[in-house]
């Protein structure tokens, strides 16, 4: 059997969205943190960028019976859809090739459209470049989430069922819901966004997600 390693940070909705998956497919795995904030950013240490050259979290590390490494992952969307390849059941992409599609698409809006501008290394370049302080950089992430979760709001209202594309979760509802958390964190208005508000709190039912949340993880601070 397979053994799993996965370096992250608490708060970090990347390795958020990896943990779902772990826990949902029941795949156990060992947390390694790295601390996003401290001594400048363990991310950047060399001797993480051995792991994970772009200095990023998560990173996945699989290994065989034997101790040997299987595989050495980062990118979010590139771990779950090989924990979906590995770990098929239970599934977290329909079957159905156009309904795939329309998870990749929610998965996208947020992966691609939201997450990069809102992220701390782009705050903190706006510090760096533009003099900004904390709440000037909450606003920033403030008005990103807002305008994207607008298009987002849209496109759940028309594929929602229990959750985010019908009644049963998928990668779409592992990706909004610790978006939605950053939301509520950067002061968006959830009222405005009904769809999304009840994708959070219908998927948040659900051990895997509960058992994901930052106040759950063994580096969690305050």
């Amino acid at each position: 059997m397979n053994t799993y390693t996965l370096h992250g940070y608490f708060r970090s909705s990347t390795s958020w969205r990896v943990r779902i998956a772990l826990g949902f497919k029941g795949v156990s795995y060992e947390t390694v943190p790295v601390h996003l904030l401290r001594d400048g950013g363990q991310q950047h240490s060399e001797s993480y960028r051995e792991l994970n050259p772009v200095g990023e979290v998560p990173t996945l590390e699989v290994r065989g019976p034997d101790g040997a490494l299987v595989a050495r992952l980062a990118q979010s969307v590139a771990i779950l859809e090989y924990l979906e390849e590995t770990h098929p059941e239970p599934p977290l992409l329909p079957t159905d090739p156009v309904q795939r599609a329309k998870t990749r698409q929610l998965v996208e809006v947020v992966n691609s459209s939201i997450h990069p501008v809102q992220n701390l290394k782009v705050m903190r370049q706006l510090t760096a470049d533009f003099g900004t302080d904390r709440a000037a950089n909450f606003d920033w992430a403030r008005r990103w989430i807002d305008r994207h979760f607008v298009g987002l709001e849209r496109l759940v209202t028309a594929t929602r069922g229990r959750f985010a594309l019908g009644d049963d979760l998928s990668l779409a509802d592992v990706a909004i819901v610790p978006q939605v958390f950053n939301a509520r964190r950067f002061g968006v208005d959830m009222e405005r966004f009904p769809n999304l508000s009840a994708v959070d709190a219908a998927a948040g039912e659900h051990p895997a997600f509960q058992a994901a949340v930052p106040a759950r993880q063994p580096d969690f601070e305050g």
